[in-house]
């Protein structure tokens, strides 16, 4: 898909990951789909490119974030008020991180087997065990928090996905 497409207006999957193993068992579906040609994407990124993009923000809060991803104090109020909202009901879409070059972090182009990769080994580590750097929007979590925050995020992502 060449250019850039409005999120907001295109195809979108309904996508709802309960577990890891759910997202775990969605990517292994999508890599299928895409190795049989049995794949459509309606969103901007590559199956390899939204894969590494889930993986990459799984880890920050373990290995650190980039400093230029926390939001002014008044961004972090309003969605500290919508937080349960958030990481139950799911991510909007078309949301961009003010004065971030493209809007979010961790969007390079990757093979779909690099991303699937990093996305396994991500959702495999954030099963183990919890995160111990606060996040830069809603501060302390507990794990199954940032585990459904994560997920609440790979559904978002993985709905551009259209397995045909």
């Amino acid at each position: 898909m060449g250019g850039s497409v409005d999120t907001k207006a295109v195809e979108f999957r309904l996508l709802k990951l309960g577990t890891l193993d759910d997202l775990l068992a969605e990517v292994d579906r999508l890599v299928a789909a895409e190795t049989t040609g049995a794949l459509r994407r309606t969103g901007n990124w590559t199956l390899g490119q939204t894969f590494g993009h889930l993986a990459g923000w799984m880890t920050y809060p373990y290995d650190g974030y980039p400093p230029d991803v926390r939001p002014p104090w008044f961004v972090r109020l309003i969605l500290r008020g919508q937080k349960k909202k958030l990481f139950t009901s799911g991510v909007p879409r078309g949301v961009r991180i003010p004065r971030i070059e493209g809007g979010t972090k961790s969007t390079e182009v990757l093979s779909t087997d690099e991303g699937a990769r990093r996305v396994r080994a991500a959702a495999i580590r954030m099963k183990a065990t919890a995160p111990t750097l606060p996040n830069p929007i809603f501060g302390r979590l507990t794990h199954a928090e940032w585990i459904g925050m994560n997920l609440r995020h790979a559904e978002l992502h993985l709905g551009y996905m259209q397995p045909v």
